[in-house]
């Protein structure tokens, strides 16, 4: 069917073009009796306005907020982080009225050329940065666009633009801390990629804390996220003659892969070896022993950014903003380093 016009809302209603756009516009030019008229008329026949039009119009808007997630396709359909992350921004779109536009790009360059194309056609009103990289040329990017940007992390590395940011760190050094009162003193952490920010921050605690707490076995080996990388990972590590007793990964994935990794080379969890996930999610809840993990809100970050970023566009001034810390949850795949 053909979209309708204000002129087939001008025909339906008996009034002039100029009028109904007075009306549609909220402008004065109408009378009341008119304006509700014709907007009865607008919502009968299904008009909409245009994104395009809004966006040309001086200091004109598209209603859209964009969001380019730099990840393997096939992994983000599993990966209960970004599930619940774009939840929770598409709540608070669902009340503001916005859409999401979603895009999956596969290594860097890519996601640049997503944000000029943007940019130039006027998509989006904003976007989300995530997966803050160090020295993340997109900053410079979207500051040169003048395309309003919130960033989901920092808050070093987000140079001027506002950003919601967690303390990693402090939630990092209370898992040390916690496998070290346990009796474990070979730690391994198998982190996400090291050019990540929160890798790097994650990575540089858990140093710190195995520092503090004296722990001279403690060390970091770098993954990808995948439950692949999980695997590969952990079976190097529990094949090694002085294997860690305790392992600490960067996502509930990782975690996942690695309790199916340690049941097949027959390395009872928790009696020989203890597993901590960070990001907390269901799958971490329906395994067997279920996983110890670093819980977050996620979904409320993902509002959170969402409402940020609506104030990004409209120009209002923003400061970094902390979300609540990571909680540990411990359950049943953490228990007492034995001899």
């Amino acid at each position: 069917m053909r979209r309708p016009t204000i002129m087939d809302i001008a025909k339906a209603a008996g009034v002039s073009k100029g009028a109904v756009s007075y009306a549609l516009n909220d402008r004065p030019g109408v009378s009341k009796t008119t304006r509700a008229r014709i907007l009865a008329i607008a919502h009968d026949l299904g008009w909409a306005p245009s994104s395009t039009a809004r966006a040309l119009s001086p200091g004109g808007r598209v209603g859209a907020l964009g969001l380019v997630v730099d990840r393997p396709a096939r992994s983000l359909g599993v990966e209960p982080f970004f599930m619940q992350l774009v939840s929770g921004i598409e709540a608070e779109l669902a009340v503001t009225g916005m859409d999401l536009l979603l895009q999956v790009t596969e290594d860097a360059e890519a996601e640049l050329a997503v944000y000029r194309r943007w940019a130039a056609e006027r998509r989006v009103d904003g976007v989300i940065l995530v997966d803050l990289r160090v020295d993340d040329a997109r900053v410079a990017l979207v500051e040169d666009l003048a395309l309003p940007a919130v960033v989901l992390g920092g808050p070093d590395g987000a140079g001027t633009l506002p950003c919601l940011y967690s303390d990693d760190a402090a939630s990092m050094r209370e898992v040390v801390h916690y496998l070290a009162a346990l009796g474990h003193e070979r730690i391994a952490h198998v982190s996400g990629p090291g050019g990540l920010v929160h890798s790097r921050v994650r990575s540089q605690a858990f140093e710190r804390a195995a520092a503090e707490a004296g722990l001279c076995e403690a060390f970091t080996i770098e993954a990808d996220y995948t439950g692949e990388a999980g695997t590969r990972t952990t079976r190097r590590l529990l094949a090694r003659s002085d294997r860690p007793t305790a392992l600490v990964y960067d996502n509930d994935l990782m975690a996942v892969a690695g309790l199916g990794v340690a049941r097949e080379m027959g390395v009872d969890v928790p009696s020989r070896l203890s597993i901590v996930a960070w990001e907390d999610s269901v799958l971490c809840q329906l395994v067997r022993p279920s996983l110890t993990a670093v819980s977050r809100d996620v979904p409320f970050c993902g509002g959170e950014v969402a409402r940020m970023l609506a104030l990004a566009v409209a120009a209002e001034p923003l400061q970094p903003r902390e979300a609540p810390r990571g909680e540990l949850h411990p359950r049943a795949s953490t228990g007492p380093r034995r001899a």
